[in-house]
């Protein structure tokens, strides 16, 4: 395995996903670890997420700020800045941003995921809104990626 030094200076451009309310910050790309993992930093509109989703990668959230209603398999619980919330593969998962200002997170998703390919086509389809599940379905085969249901709502309690 070859690892590359890398100094992300926190100056690339966001992905912009006006529809999930998602601004996405690719801060280390696959071939810094040999595709072992990738690095983004997101910030995430109020009241929004992404749809519910799962796909073969783990994931690794620390909340830098703000609040956020998980849900995985089927169970809901809160998660806030300094909290750490471990998503492994295959686990059907969502959350949305309970708070009134936006909220941040930093993920590690392993194996890695070429985040700034993923998430730019990922724009290009909801650049008129969030597509049926169909629709979702279809751009999420190219990435090992199933769509199962609208984003995790602020209206929903938790379970835990």
């Amino acid at each position: 395995m070859t690892i590359s030094f890398l100094h992300s200076r926190g100056t690339e451009p966001a992905i912009k996903i006006p529809a999930i309310g998602l601004d996405l910050f690719v801060r280390m790309p696959p071939a810094a670890s040999d595709g072992e993992f990738c690095l983004v930093e997101t910030i995430n509109a109020p009241g929004k997420g992404p749809p519910r989703h799962r796909h073969h990668e783990a994931e690794i959230f620390r909340v830098l700020e703000g609040r956020y209603l998980y849900e995985a398999d089927g169970r809901r619980f809160y998660a806030e800045a300094g909290d750490v919330v471990s998503i492994p593969g295959g686990v059907e998962h969502g959350f949305v941003n309970v708070t009134d200002k936006p909220a941040r997170q930093f993920i590690i998703i392993a194996p890695a995921l070429d985040a700034a390919a993923f998430f730019t086509e990922l724009a290009a389809t909801m650049h008129d809104g969030i597509p049926d599940q169909v629709a979702l379905n279809a751009f999420g085969v190219k990435w090992g990626v199933e769509f199962l249901g609208p984003p995790v709502s602020s209206n929903e309690l938790p379970t835990e």
